[in-house]
């Protein structure tokens, strides 16, 4: 009969101990599908995944904020087109007014549309707003949170096109040499409207191009994430089978010390 000694004993036991531990650590990895699931797997790459969570939230939501940003400057570009659109027939009633053949009525006519047509405007100018913020009634900027940091923003600007801005408050077609002098003046609000919509074309432009590579940092953020924290599964798997069978020979072990105790104390009760 083979006797384990006290030394071959204890050997077993620690190393029993040290399989146990290490077996829960490969199941903890396995049930969670990371390979740090608390401080002491891996302190620095803890806090670099941390670091890394962080922007990747934060470049998430600065997406969001450009989307909303998009939603602001397509809103404005559909308001200037409505308002591009009332300086056209407003153009064309001073063209027609300027003309000597018209009677009083239909001047009167033309003023009461052109009146509408001016009312119209400013309505678009006031009314048109995002989240209640007036974008078409005000000059002024709004700042978009473009990225995960500070200091990573772009400014839209907002633009006044109420018919006082444009300069054709009080506008009158009453006399021809009024709405002569008028075709000017809605030239002149025209080309505004126009700059204000080529601008807004760069700044959409602007805001597409910052989101394509917020997309990008944003997947590629995400890639080197996972090679840091997600469990190489068939890799765990293997370890985990390995300890396992250790741990099975430990059992085996421990088992035939109590066999050869029982056998030893056998003979003593002879």
């Amino acid at each position: 009969m083979r006797v384990l000694s006290g030394e071959h004993i204890a050997v077993s036991a620690n190393r029993s101990m040290r399989n146990a531990g290490q077996i829960e650590k490969s199941l903890l990895k396995l049930g969670t599908g990371t390979k740090i699931a608390k401080g002491s797997d891996n302190a620095s790459g803890l806090s670099i995944s941390e670091t890394m969570r962080a922007q990747i939230r934060g470049i998430s939501r600065a997406q969001s904020n450009m989307q909303d940003g998009l939603s602001v400057l397509e809103a404005s570009n559909e308001g200037l087109n409505n308002v591009n659109g009332l300086l056209q027939r407003a153009r064309e009633l001073a063209v027609m007014s300027a003309n000597d053949t018209l009677t009083v009525n239909d001047r009167a006519a033309s003023q009461v549309e052109l009146d509408h047509l001016l009312g119209a405007v400013d309505d678009t100018a006031t009314k048109l707003e995002f989240n209640t913020k007036k974008i078409l009634g005000q000059n002024g900027s709004l700042t978009l949170q473009v990225g995960a940091n500070p200091g990573q923003q772009m400014q839209i600007t907002l633009v006044d096109v109420s018919s006082k801005a444009l300069g054709l408050e009080g506008a009158s077609l009453e006399l021809r040499d009024l709405a002569d002098k008028l075709i000017t003046k809605i030239d002149e609000a025209i080309k505004t409207v126009s700059g204000h919509l080529t601008r807004i074309g760069s700044n959409m432009e602007a805001v597409e191009h910052h989101l394509t590579n917020a997309l990008t940092f944003e997947n590629n953020l995400t890639k080197s994430l996972s090679l840091l924290e997600d469990t190489d599964m068939a890799k765990e798997m293997m370890n985990f089978v390995s300890l396992d069978i250790r741990q099975q020979g430990d059992h085996l072990l421990v088992k035939q010390v109590n066999q050869n105790i029982h056998s030893v104390m056998s003979l003593f009760s002879k």
